[in-house]
């Protein structure tokens, strides 16, 4: 991030600088270690971790709701210490190394992340329910010398490349070596900031995927910002409840990868589960007394419409933290109107942001419905018309660009991916239309290449399916465009679509968004960040597989 001038003129309600025609954080500045410091996300986690005044080495850090299996942190950082020293002098790994990673959570991928990252290795993790063409693609782009994978998942990895199966007797025999923990700190290991620590693939929801190559200094930062700037806390309200968090996001994933990390550096307790499950969810939730998840919308909307909520004792739920994709406010005040004392707080983020962006902090700006909130610590802002370039002032739309010291190092294998994404002065082009409002609050009204095109107007997709979503009797709703007029395809609403189209949606918006015809679908495909994969629709429709209305 760039040394604000105190001689420019900065905006103190939406950090907007008209000199610079930058936006800069209104969060507190945030220490981060001296950039040329050797430092690895592993040393950083733990160094965090130290200071905290509450957990112990007797803490339980990870919980495997699936089979009941827990790992306390002592347990945690011994056979970190013991994977770690087993893979350097068994298998020669060194740093710069690739591991591709392709396993179901379980409580040894964590214990893998934070070895191979104290190694310098680079850990590469993919969806395990990948197809063997994907995972191909994938190990191009990386180009990993070795791969962790399961029993169920190894076949469809090359044979020529070495594999370690995670469910196999001789991985756990390299978690249990006998050698007493380690000081990360102090470790013979030199591991820099600026050395590469990720490869996370994009969710590729408008084209191939591709290959996000983070550093050690991308995630640093990141845990910096969530472990120095969090709200003041009533002392009159006593100690708050031992934080607990049910992952219902894959390790894979960049939100899960960064949370992954923030809970070890602050000492919290994780709760996750091989495979989602809804039910066993809400079962995990009552036998843990789960306080935080992070989840994607199509969470928050199953809560809104599930009856199974009310067999199950949720009381101890204060928080969900919602990324992935935007999230309405009338989903949002549907799940409020249910449960009252469940806060939803958003974020935005990109694979290519190491996850960071801009972040909803205390009760206050949670009240922002709709709004993705205000710009990340450490992070700048650019709102800039597509059109003709120009850095645009609060209130008025157009292509967000960020700088900061998340960004990513660029994609793997393809420059000119990265120079078109990647502006030379460090600015990253999100592809997403976006404003700040006089507050300085982020809202995200589309991705710009999803903006459908009628006549000669420009329809953001996101705003109709809000709309949509604010019907009970709707299950879930996407719009694309087709053939030059618009269809909204929508799982489960029977001949109610008509009645939504004309009533719904014509009475709320201008009649260039009409939506013209109606489709249904037995689900909406999905990322697992929750994101719409359109071009799937798109291609559906264009072979005629979904049901006309």
């Amino acid at each position: 991030m760039a040394e604000i001038n105190p001689n420019r003129s900065i905006d103190p309600n939406t950090g907007y600088c008209s000199e610079t025609k930058t936006y800069y954080s209104l969060r507190p500045n945030v220490p981060l270690p001296p950039p040329s410091e050797p430092l690895s996300i592993t040393q950083y986690a733990l160094y965090l971790l130290r200071s905290s005044t509450t957990t112990t080495s007797a803490t339980t850090f990870l919980v495997d709701a699936t089979t009941g299996e827990s790992l306390s942190y002592g347990e945690f950082l011994r056979q970190v210490h013991s994977l770690a020293r087993s893979l350097k002098t068994r298998y020669s790994l060194s740093k710069n190394d690739v591991a591709y990673i392709l396993s179901l959570a379980s409580l040894h991928v964590p214990v893998l992340y934070f070895s191979l990252l104290s190694l310098g290795v680079v850990i590469s993790p993919a969806n395990p329910l990948s197809s063997t063409s994907e995972v191909s693609h994938q190990i191009q782009l990386s180009k990993p010398s070795i791969a962790f994978a399961t029993s169920h998942t190894s076949y469809k990895l090359p044979s020529n490349l070495r594999t370690i199966l995670m469910d196999s007797p001789e991985f756990i025999s390299l978690l249990n070596q006998n050698e007493d923990v380690a000081d990360f700190a102090n470790s013979n290991m030199t591991v820099y900031q600026s050395d590469p620590a990720a490869i996370l693939y994009s969710s590729g929801t408008t084209g191939k995927v591709k290959g996000v190559l983070l550093s050690h200094l991308n995630v640093i930062a990141i845990i910096a910002g969530y472990y120095h700037v969090t709200e003041e806390t009533d002392p009159n309200e006593g100690p708050p409840p031992h934080p607990v968090s049910f992952f219902t996001l894959p390790m894979f994933h960049v939100f899960g990868f960064f949370m992954l990390v923030r809970a070890a550096s602050k000492g919290e307790t994780l709760v996750f589960m091989e495979r989602f499950d809804f039910k066993k969810m809400l079962k995990a939730v009552e036998n843990y007394r789960v306080t935080y998840m992070p989840v994607s919308p199509p969470l928050i909307v199953a809560f809104i419409n599930s009856k199974l909520t009310d067999k199950y004792d949720l009381s101890s739920l204060q928080l969900l933290g919602c990324g992935g994709a935007p999230l309405g406010k009338e989903v949002t005040l549907k799940f409020k109107e249910k449960f009252p004392n469940v806060e939803i707080r958003q974020g935005y983020g990109l694979t290519e942001t190491g996850g960071a962006g801009s972040r909803v902090i205390g009760p206050d700006e949670a009240e922002r419905h709709g709004s993705v909130g205000r710009l990340a610590e450490l992070m700048e802002a650019k709102i800039v018309d597509p059109a003709t370039g120009e850095a645009l002032p609060p209130g008025q739309k157009g292509e967000l660009w960020l700088r900061g010291p998340t960004i990513m190092k660029g994609y793997v294998g393809d420059d000119k991916a990265t120079s078109e994404t990647v502006h030379l002065e460090g600015w990253l082009k999100t592809g997403d239309l976006c404003y700040f409002d006089s507050n300085g609050f982020l809202f995200i009204v589309d991705r710009l290449k999803e903006l459908i095109k009628y006549k000669a107007y420009q329809v953001p997709p996101v705003e109709l399916e809000h709309l949509l979503h604010s019907n009970p009797e709707i299950a879930d709703a996407a719009v694309i465009p087709y053939n030059g007029y618009w269809k909204g395809d929508v799982h489960q609403m029977g001949t109610f679509v008509d009645t939504v189209a004309e009533g719904l949606i014509l009475k709320q918006v201008a009649p260039y968004k009409k939506i013209r015809r109606v489709a249904f679908i037995n689900s909406i495909p999905k990322s697992t960040a929750g994101k719409i994969l359109r071009r799937e629709l798109v291609t559906h429709a264009i072979s005629g597989n979904l049901s006309k209305l």
